[in-house]
């Protein structure tokens, strides 16, 4: 290997600043390349010494000196027997700068820019987003009962004036095509195979050291949507009140609000960034992040005021969900959020970090006699799941349960509470040596134990 316009060498993490510099480089002329540390300039393998620490270290120094900000891939590599530290690394915000300069690759030289050859950059750039780059996805990837769903939806919502005919013209239509080939906004939308996933996690207390529940969740934008909606619905607490009408069903936040925040979290994340969305549950509260950093100088209280209009960072992304009706109207999400708290009395936070943007949605604390009655009538998927193996199974155990399902003992325990007090099972026997079994609802006589 030779040193070239996208490919770097250095000794050593000794060298990190001036690999840094290199890096930018290789963006503003190329958007993207590679670098390893622990080789001569002419391709001399030395190596290095290499630990999890080394590794971290490189991954946030560059992270922390390149503006905007890039996320490189930092892995160790064996070359010739010798641990080297490789870098890819991709970004097309151009132009990038180090420590405050902007530099330019010639050859294997770096050159740092002057003020007319950076306007220069600037005015040739392709500025261009990352949703509207081709995707590497065909078109046969698409997803096409999800693209007909949503059609049906735009259609319903009397935002598009067009139908679905087939997969190509529709997407072109949707301007989802470019030289006749997919666009990543595609992709997101309609390809089950993509690069978005969100991780769902529920956890004991109030911090992240013990979790009772934890999912990945891969598809389209609009599945994603509804695993992560259904996953929230399923793990927070619910109250019911009694009214001349029947029995009606609370929330401890609204949903209306959790289904606002999820829908920009997804719209308005960085895609540059190979970190997923996430979704916490604690005790006392559920949090909704995405790696999109909130727009430089605004803060969320502007948009809460409504002094201030949307800035899309994906407004192709965006425009799909406004077709769909996904979206209601384009910086309004905040503020929708903020107001329908308010009126149900549950403290929200938005909150500016470092890595990305965060909601957190309080939890009530409900008494200990309402807060396992999700819903005393109506069974989730998973209590759903449990109550089958119950009555399939004789004497099954929960860790038998656990493993059928791919869930944790510690929430196949909680789930069975919760069946327990919906007087859908019941104990038989001693707590060690007994079983549960299905109560059957015709025994009227019959009393839970």
């Amino acid at each position: 290997m030779q040193e070239s316009e996208i490919l770097e060498f250095k000794t050593s993490t000794a060298e990190l600043k001036e690999a840094i510099i290199s890096v930018v480089a290789i963006l503003n002329k190329h958007q993207k390349g590679e670098l390893y540390f622990g080789m001569k300039n002419d391709g001399t393998i030395i190596g290095q010494d290499i630990s999890d620490k080394t590794l971290r270290d490189v991954s946030q120094t560059i992270s922390d000196h390149i503006e905007p900000k890039i996320y490189p891939k930092v892995n160790k590599v064996v070359l010739e027997d010798k641990s080297c530290i490789h870098v890819i690394f991709e970004g097309h915000n151009v132009p990038y700068f180090a420590y405050g300069r902007a530099y330019i690759r010639v050859g294997a030289e770096n050159k740092q820019l002057s003020t007319y050859e950076l306007k220069n950059l600037i005015l040739s750039s392709n500025d261009e987003y990352w949703e509207r780059q081709l995707s590497d996805k065909a078109i046969g990837s698409v997803n096409v009962q999800v693209l007909k769903e949503y059609m049906e939806k735009a259609n319903e919502a009397k935002r598009i004036n067009f139908e679905f005919v087939d997969v190509r013209s529709t997407l072109n239509k949707l301007g989802m095509l470019k030289e006749n080939n997919l666009i990543r906004a595609a992709e997101i939308l309609f390809c089950n195979d993509n690069s978005l996933d969100v991780q769902a996690a529920v956890f004991a207390g109030t911090d992240k050291i013990t979790f009772l529940d934890i999912q990945q969740f891969k598809g389209t934008l609009f599945e994603l949507l509804v695993k992560s909606e259904g996953y929230i619905k399923e793990h927070m607490n619910w109250r019911a009140n009694l009214t001349e009408r029947g029995r009606e069903e609370i929330p401890e936040v609204p949903i209306r609000a959790l289904v606002e925040t999820l829908v920009n979290s997804l719209c308005h994340r960085d895609y540059t960034n190979p970190k997923g969305n996430e979704i916490a549950i604690f005790k006392d509260r559920i949090e909704v992040y995405n790696p999109g950093n909130f727009p430089n100088d605004y803060e969320p209280q502007d948009f809460i005021k409504g002094e201030e209009r949307s800035i899309l960072r994906n407004p192709l992304i965006a425009q799909a969900l406004f077709l769909s009706k996904d979206i209601e109207r384009w910086g309004s999400g905040i503020k929708r959020i903020y107001e329908a708290c308010k009126q149900e009395k549950v403290k929200v936070e938005f909150k500016k970090l470092k890595s990305g943007f965060c909601v957190v949605f309080y939890r009530k604390q409900i008494s200990p006699q309402i807060s396992p009655q999700i819903s005393p009538q109506k069974l989730t998927e998973l209590e759903s799941n449990i109550l089958k193996i119950i009555h399939k199974n004789n004497a099954v155990s929960r860790k038998e349960i656990a493993r059928e399902l791919r869930i944790s003992e510690d929430t196949v325990k909680e789930y069975l509470e919760r069946l327990k007090i919906k007087s859908f099972i019941r104990r038989v026997g001693p707590d060690r040596g007994g079983y549960w079994e299905v109560i059957d609802k015709n025994k009227k006589n019959e009393n839970d134990r």
